[in-house]
């Protein structure tokens, strides 16, 4: 017999293991500390209307622009001297031109979104300057994030129960106390305080009129400046007019846009060959939307929220969240297939919410006596309403009218004013969102200046943007240049009712790939411990995919498996809930490579303590990497963590008992000799 040897605790592949590990780690580590958004802070001495500019390069979707980017100081409440200073991010886009002409300044929607990504500014940018100042309670020194409110929406059976809309309530005015307690004043986050930062940032760099390029919410910031600053504003284009009062959709406008709908279905041999009348059919399904899709749950209130603003958009470019993609699911579900509304009811227990919640709810201050009589009217209700299901989601019910601080002017834009600045409104016949009608009866008649175009076929303000773009920047630049309204570049625009891709066929495949890898996993986990039994062990090259790549399949079939058991035994339990992603991930992963690593000979002690080693790890690293990134970036992440963690934690230990000479092997048999026990190397 040869003598037995120590192993070497340092071998080739152990290096290159750990190099891969330390690899996956740097990475989850740059994710969650080096990708955040760039902290915007007062610089010091700074005082308040200081603009800090420096040169910088700002991208569109024709190349880069030489921009200007800084910081424009503020107060937060600017009627005190002794008021706390804010910072908030300024970009200028350079125009390309040597003399430019009035400058424009870009007004987001939202609310509670950021207003400093613009792609489009090159398609205003080759004779005036594109100006984008940061929204104050999003984008700079103070952002009013409300976990409290993400919560309460991520825990929602029903958005639009009773039980939802008081832990919507609770989540805002709990979200409203921390952020008082922390010393914000509350009540200067609202619109017209962001209308005083544009204001300050217009004088800063030296404008002396300016003109509005605003969408749908950012049309009210528009609204509120020309009433506030008149002098300033030299021309504005609103694309997706929100008049006051109009955070909030009524059923008459909404069977209006669906009538319209309806009618554009009817001139469609597709759309026709499947319904005699669109809007009936909707009806018809809305009164008895089936509960459940091959035992899979369908949650009524999330077909109906994300049917309204699925139908805001009639552009491919936003499929499958656009109009003709909804009404393909709901007549899919008159014809007996609900599998759309099964997608729509998982989508919206996955996807998370875009808003910076303490600034959507200042932005709708304005609209919260609206509010008030809106849900005091005896003719609304949780019936068919598509439009009564978005306003009581964004509303929670009417509950966010009393839930967070007062602006202390907000009465003053609550209504309607006459403005005599030159206005351009711009709408799409079937914008769901801010139907042109509502502009037309509420807002043109205030603008003696005013002029609107409606766009056939056109839905919000998405559309506007992706469909014949070169027709609308001619109508927009026209405009702000002579004043003049040209939009004999557009050509009759269609909505195509045959989606390329629809909700049912999505519905199929991923309920189909969601069974197929949850069982593929369960099948592996039993295949790998049934050669481990038969065989001893994984050969050192099967070892290494079973520990380095194959845990992949295992982490998102083991979450698909977890996703399955909450939606159909746990409705209350978010599906990116920490616990349920760890433990559903963490597991297979765990035991995944775990049996890669093991060899059926070594002794109980040494198989129990890599099992627990392994599993712990996983499940831990799989936590770990869930916090590395956010919305479903997270999952890869978590997978990513438990695997590294299982890895780290056996390599550790293969080194540690290499290293301290330890014989892992159970008693050898009568037949069993040291020469054929397998390398744990």
């Amino acid at each position: 017999m040869k003598p037995q040897t120590t192993p070497r605790a340092f071998t080739f592949r152990r290096v290159v293991a750990l190099a891969l590990v330390a690899l996956v780690a740097g990475g989850l580590g740059y994710l969650h500390f080096g990708t955040g958004s760039s902290t915007v802070s007062v610089p010091d001495g700074a005082k308040a209307g200081d603009l800090i500019l420096e040169p910088c390069d700002y991208s569109t979707e024709d190349g880069s622009y030489a921009a200007d980017c800084g910081t424009l100081v503020v107060r937060e409440n600017s009627a005190d001297p002794q008021s706390r200073l804010i910072a908030l991010p300024v970009t200028r886009v350079k125009a390309l031109s040597a003399s430019p002409k009035e400058p424009l300044f870009r007004l987001e929607g939202g609310p509670g979104i950021t207003n400093m990504k613009f792609s489009l500014a090159s398609r205003y940018a080759a004779d005036r300057d594109v100006v984008l100042v940061g929204y104050r309670g999003v984008d700079g020194s103070v952002r009013l994030d409300c976990p409290e409110v993400d919560s309460a929406l991520r825990h929602s059976t029903d958005f639009l129960g009773e039980k939802s809309f008081r832990a919507y309530e609770d989540g805002f005015r709990a979200c409203a106390d921390r952020l008082t307690g922390d010393g914000y004043d509350l009540g200067r986050y609202g619109l017209a305080q962001q209308v005083d930062d544009m204001e300050a940032a217009r004088k800063a760099l030296g404008y002396d009129r300016i003109d509005l390029l605003s969408e749908s919410a950012g049309t009210r910031t528009a609204l509120i400046y020309a009433w506030r600053y008149p002098q300033s504003i030299h021309r504005s284009v609103m694309i997706g007019a929100n008049p006051p009062g109009h955070f909030l959709w009524d059923e008459k406008t909404t069977d209006e846009q669906i009538a319209r709908y309806a009618e554009l279905c009817a001139k469609d041999d597709g759309c026709r060959d499947r319904t005699d009348d669109l809007a009936a059919s909707m009806r018809r399904t809305d009164e008895d939307l089936p509960d459940r899709w091959l035992g899979l749950p369908i949650d009524d209130s999330a077909v109906r929220v994300f049917s309204f603003y699925g139908l805001m958009e009639t552009t491919s470019e936003a499929a499958p969240l656009n109009g003709p993609t909804a009404i393909d699911a709901w007549l899919a579900a008159d014809d007996g297939d609900a599998s759309g509304f099964w997608l729509q009811s998982l989508v919206a227990d996955l996807a998370p919410m875009p808003f910076v919640w303490g600034q959507y709810a200042a932005a709708a201050r304005p609209d919260a006596d609206a509010a008030k009589e809106y849900f005091a009217s005896a003719e609304q209700g949780p019936g068919p309403d598509l439009g009564y299901a978005a306003s009581a989601f964004a509303w929670g019910g009417g509950r966010l009218a009393d839930a967070w601080p007062a602006a202390p002017d907000e009465d003053e834009y609550s209504r309607v004013r006459t403005s005599n600045v030159e206005t351009l409104l711009i709408g799409g016949e079937l914008d769901f969102s801010t139907p042109p009608q509502v502009a037309t009866k509420e807002l043109l008649p205030h603008l003696p200046n005013g002029h609107q175009v409606v766009l056939p076929g056109f839905g919000h303000t998405l559309s506007f943007w992706n469909d014949q773009p070169e027709a609308g920047s001619h109508l927009v630049n026209t405009f702000l240049d002579t004043g003049r309204v040209d939009d004999s570049r557009y050509e009759p625009q269609n909505v195509d009712f045959t989606p390329a891709v629809t909700l049912p066929t999505l519905a199929k495949g991923i309920a189909g790939a969601m069974v197929g890898l949850a069982l593929l996993t369960v099948v592996s986990l039993l295949g790998m411990a049934r050669r481990v039994h038969k065989r001893g062990r994984f050969g050192n090259k099967a070892g290494a995919v079973l520990r380095a790549l194959y845990p992949v399949v295992l982490g998102l079939g083991g979450w698909f498996i977890g996703v399955l058991i909450a939606i159909t035994t746990m409705p209350g339990v978010p599906l990116d809930d920490e616990l349920l992603v760890a433990l559903s991930v963490g597991v297979p992963v765990g035991l995944g490579i775990y049996l890669a690593w093991v060899n059926r000979s070594w002794s109980a002690g040494i198989k129990a303590t890599g099992f627990a080693a392994a599993v712990a790890s996983a499940l831990v690293g799989g936590w770990l990497g869930l916090h590395a990134a956010e919305g479903l970036l997270a999952l890869v992440t978590a997978i990513a963590g438990a695997i590294a963690g299982a890895n780290l934690i056996l390599l550790a230990l293969d080194i540690a008992w290499d290293r301290q000479g330890r014989d892992r092997f159970a008693a050898a048999g009568a037949n069993e000799t040291l020469e054929a026990r397998p390398s744990v190397g």
